[in-house]
């Protein structure tokens, strides 16, 4: 599932191309994805979009009525702009003409993506996002803000760390990858991280998280960018998806554990 440097990646394509355009049609070629998208024929023509952002791992496209057409990638989601013209892929589910003759295409093979408008509130976000906790990337997100939420906190310090609620973005891939950096075991009950280890984890997990950023993301499995390419961290990856494989540090084979219902590679001897 695309982590928050995909969705930012593709939120900064998307910026330039749908920045000040307006959504004069929309074709739907299913009813439903994670949610019903009939309402979208509704909202969305007539509707000029006045900002692109990123939220957790959601796109915001901000809407010159107050509204926000609200965008979640799914496992497989694709957004393409493209010419009319270019034939229909088998999984692509919704069109959105826009006025410089240009195609807003929307693919998701699973079909776990969404697109819903929302109104927004004061704060330019709508209020499914008023309980998410900070931006790992924000100022707000310090090692004494995460030590004072992870007290009587008894999960797992990866589940701790993938809650939207408590930083708002950070999944699987970069909660593995962060706690590798910070030497802490994922399986670590969350209340007794020290200071000194929560600043570890705020240190690694905004250093990983920007230089994924500039990689243009992490490709698995399905992840592509809006011009069809592919994310360039996943060979800066040091455990995510290694199981087995020698630790880059000390050599001890890679071992996996299921967290959370999410499987978690770690280095028993790096990560205590």
């Amino acid at each position: 599932m695309p982590e928050l440097p995909e969705v930012e990646t593709v939120a900064c394509a998307l910026a330039p191309a749908l920045t000040g355009r307006t959504i004069f049609k929309v074709k739907l070629f299913s009813p439903a994805l994670r949610s019903p998208l009939d309402p979208l024929k509704k909202t969305l023509p007539g509707r000029k979009i006045v900002n692109i952002r990123r939220r957790a791992r959601y796109i915001i496209a901000g809407l010159d009525n107050g509204n926000a057409l609200v965008i979640h990638l799914g496992m497989t989601g694709v957004i393409r702009i493209e010419k009319p013209e270019i034939p229909r892929r088998k999984h692509e589910h919704i069109f959105l003409y826009l006025d410089d003759g240009l195609v807003f295409r929307f693919e998701d093979v699973r079909r776990f993506g969404s697109l819903e408008v929302h109104p927004v509130c004061r704060n330019g976000l709508p209020e499914m996002f008023g309980s998410f906790g900070p931006e790992p990337l924000s100022a707000a997100f310090t090692a004494e803000y995460l030590f004072g939420h992870s007290r009587g906190v008894r999960s797992a310090v990866k589940s701790f760390l993938m809650d939207n609620a408590v930083v708002a973005g950070i999944g699987n891939i970069y909660a593995a990858e962060t706690l590798f950096a910070a030497g802490i075991d994922p399986r670590r009950e969350t209340e007794t991280l020290t200071r000194d280890q929560c600043r570890k984890i705020v240190k690694h997990a905004r250093r990983i998280l920007r230089a994924a950023i500039r990689a243009g993301g992490t490709t698995v499995s399905d992840f592509k960018q809006v011009d069809g390419s592919e994310g360039k961290f996943t060979v800066f990856l040091q455990v995510y998806g290694k199981k087995g494989k020698p630790c880059p540090v000390c050599g001890f084979p890679l071992e996996l554990a299921r967290i959370g219902g999410r499987s978690s590679v770690f280095c028993p001897k790096c990560q205590k």
